[in-house]
């Protein structure tokens, strides 16, 4: 049984739709890339899920239970996490801080212990953890929304945009770290991303959509050498 279903899913804001019976399953352990334009329908699936947008259709079931109705709070608390595009870190208060706020449903000794292992994944964090996060870098902020996700211990993490406006030596980093955390911690991954290459070199599978629709999905590698999906879908040709 897949970890996550999405079936027949879709999304509406007043009369503009964001997902047209959009489809797709994601395994224990494994990294999925939702791959498209500005306007694709990648943002309004990650909403969906986490409860941030509702769904006229379809359904949503995550680890054998269906996530329709559920408060943003409530699928978090079932182990889902979620970066957002933009980043979003909280600019007035430290590393140390935002990374409270990922944690705030664990004790004092989980947190700290949890932050540890988060100063692991990025060192960069540890040497700034008392400054305000607004004076971070675009990576480096990216690397704190990252981290502030990961502080709930989530099975599933819904990473939106990573790469967004960040120099490629960034980019590529951030990648890396990416697939450390998830081999270390066997967590399973949607990445929602413009850039097809890098997200295609991550992710085990992907999942093309256009419009809201999908039009095409299968194995990472397949997508990525198929001349018919690089010219159509991923300009990349």
């Amino acid at each position: 049984m897949p970890l996550l279903k999405v079936e027949d899913l879709n999304v509406r804001y007043g009369s503009i739709q964001g997902t047209a019976g959009l489809s797709f399953e994601v395994n224990a352990g494994e990294i999925v890339a939702l791959i498209g334009s500005n306007g694709a329908g990648k943002s309004s699936t990650l909403k969906a899920i986490l409860g941030m947008a509702s769904y006229v259709s379809g359904s949503i079931v995550y680890n054998g239970q269906s996530l329709k109705n559920m408060k943003p709070h409530e699928v978090v608390g079932l182990g889902v996490g979620y970066s957002p595009e933009g980043r979003r870190v909280f600019p007035a208060l430290s590393v140390q801080d935002n990374l409270r706020v990922g944690g705030y449903t664990r004790s004092t000794q989980e947190f700290e212990q949890r932050s540890e292992q988060i100063y692991g994944y990025f060192p960069r964090l540890k040497e700034r953890y008392k400054q305000d996060a607004g004076s971070l870098s675009g990576g480096e902020q990216q690397m704190l929304a990252i981290g502030r996700a990961l502080m709930s211990f989530p099975k599933l993490f819904l990473l939106d945009e990573p790469s967004l406006g960040l120099a490629p030596i960034i980019v590529e980093r951030i990648g890396e770290i990416l697939r450390e955390v998830q081999q270390t911690e066997k967590i399973s991954v949607i990445l929602s991303e413009q850039n097809a290459i890098w997200a295609l070199g991550l992710a085990s599978r992907a999942v093309i959509l256009e419009l809201g629709r999908v039009v095409a999905k299968g194995e990472a590698a397949e997508l990525r050498e198929s001349s018919k999906i690089r010219n159509a879908y991923l300009g990349l040709d």
